[in-house]
């Protein structure tokens, strides 16, 4: 809770980018594969709609690919300098990982995205009271 009303907390707890209360995701386990980016329409506690236009999300395999290359960086760099694997091993490593955090990566990336175009507003979820 340190963390909440930045962006960190955001993406990384994978909450609504502008009031941080609600997941935005519907299953919160990414590996629950066949959920893994099944997402709600709109955040119950503020009225964010998640897809801001159609197709929303396709930027986020932009984020995507950097956010792999540097779990496949970091796993090279464990396997080969901290436990000194040759670079076939390394390379197994980084196939390892890419596969054990493949769900983890897509759902980052989502978080990471979204939250490129949408703040944190602590007023959020009283304006949207007030609406209804």
């Amino acid at each position: 809770m340190m963390f909440k009303g930045t962006k960190i907390y955001s993406i990384f707890t994978g909450t609504c980018p502008r009031c941080q209360e609600e997941s935005m995701y519907k299953t919160k386990n990414p590996y629950v594969l066949t959920d893994v980016l099944k997402i709600n329409d709109t955040c119950s506690k503020c009225g964010l709609r998640y897809r801001l236009e159609p197709s929303f999300f396709y930027g986020s395999m932009y984020v995507s690919y950097g956010v792999g290359i540097a779990f496949a960086v970091a796993a090279f760099v464990i396997s080969h300098f901290m436990f000194q694997a040759s670079l076939l091993y390394s390379f197994f490593a980084i196939i390892v990982t890419m596969i054990a955090f493949g769900p983890i990566i897509m759902r980052i990336s989502r978080n990471i995205w979204i939250n490129m175009f949408i703040g944190y507003d602590k007023e959020a979820i009283k304006k949207f009271s007030s609406k209804k």
